[in-house]
């Protein structure tokens, strides 16, 4: 009877601790999803129910002028082209570098790889400062050309480590010692076995390098003159401060009405600076998982 006593406690106990975790991961989604769905809503409203903080949960007097303008404007559109060439030759860039750095750093017979990887660690302890990196761009002929978005930090130190990992856990010995008795190099090992087995890998890294570089804008507001380079965020940046500038020769109905469309732009601009990122996402998603946990078993 004591038995079956304890066991009923501790199923009682079971659900009201499963309870409350259900609880708490609710209140944490609607946490999450709340602004999201704000944002949504609002650059489906009208730019007067917006102004007027109408807009709570669901779009108030739809409307798509928010889309209209920014889908009309030329300079948009030149962003995202720009973006995207960026973020594609970033990632690609930074992959190759991330894989031919960690590949190495994850076999045993590789002598000195405690040193590299104290210089590695170094670096995420300290970094340089914005003026070396500025003058070390401009000593190399890169400022203001594209060659100033994708090189400076084509190379994350955090992915190189989930990449020595993952590459540690999932490349055994034995398969490189085989290699080396067929008299394959380690050239040709590196990709036609390293890599095809490293797809979960380098899912993970491309997502989150692409990421990074689709969200950026810093380093072009640093580096670049010229608009026709400008990546679509500097762009956006751009849009909002000259539609919220109100021109001396404009009536105060003119200003108001270009300050109720920037308020209402800037939704429409992060819903449409966010869809490439949404579309990618579901087809990474199950090496991301994978990658990730992988990367994470041993140290």
């Amino acid at each position: 009877m004591k038995k079956k006593k304890s066991t009923i406690r501790e199923s009682y106990n079971d659900r009201i601790l499963l309870i409350l975790i259900y609880f708490y991961l609710s209140v944490i989604t609607l946490v999450v999803l709340y602004p999201l769905v704000y944002i949504v809503s609002a650059s489906i409203s009208s730019p007067e129910a917006v102004t007027a903080g109408q807009v709570w949960l669901w779009p108030v007097d739809f409307s798509l002028e928010g889309y209209k303008e920014v889908l009309n404007n030329s300079s948009v559109m030149r962003g995202f082209r720009n973006s995207i060439l960026y973020t594609i030759g970033y990632t690609f860039i930074a992959v190759f570098l991330t894989i031919i750095f960690a590949y190495p750093l994850s076999r045993k017979n590789f002598y000195g790889k405690k040193i590299l990887m104290i210089f590695i660690l170094f670096t995420m302890l300290f970094y340089g400062g914005l003026i070396p990196e500025y003058l070390v761009v401009q000593r190399l002929g890169m400022l203001d050309t594209p060659w100033a978005i994708l090189i400076p930090k084509a190379i994350a130190v955090w992915q190189v480590i989930i990449a020595r990992t993952f590459f540690q856990a999932s490349i055994p010995e034995e398969l490189v010692e085989a290699s080396e008795m067929d008299g394959c190099s380690s050239i040709k090992f590196l990709w036609h076995v390293v890599i095809p087995l490293s797809k979960p890998i380098i899912a993970v890294l491309a997502l989150m390098y692409a990421v990074f570089q689709w969200n950026s804008y810093f380093d072009a507001m640093i580096f670049l003159r010229t608009e026709d380079l400008f990546p679509l965020q500097l762009e956006l940046r751009e849009i909002l401060i000259t539609q919220t500038q109100s021109g001396g020769n404009l009536d105060i109905a003119e200003q108001q009405r270009r300050q109720q469309l920037a308020n209402l732009m800037q939704y429409s601009l992060i819903v449409v600076s966010s869809i490439p990122v949404l579309i990618i996402y579901p087809f990474a998603q199950k090496y991301f998982v994978k990658g990730m946990l992988l990367g994470s078993v041993k140290g």
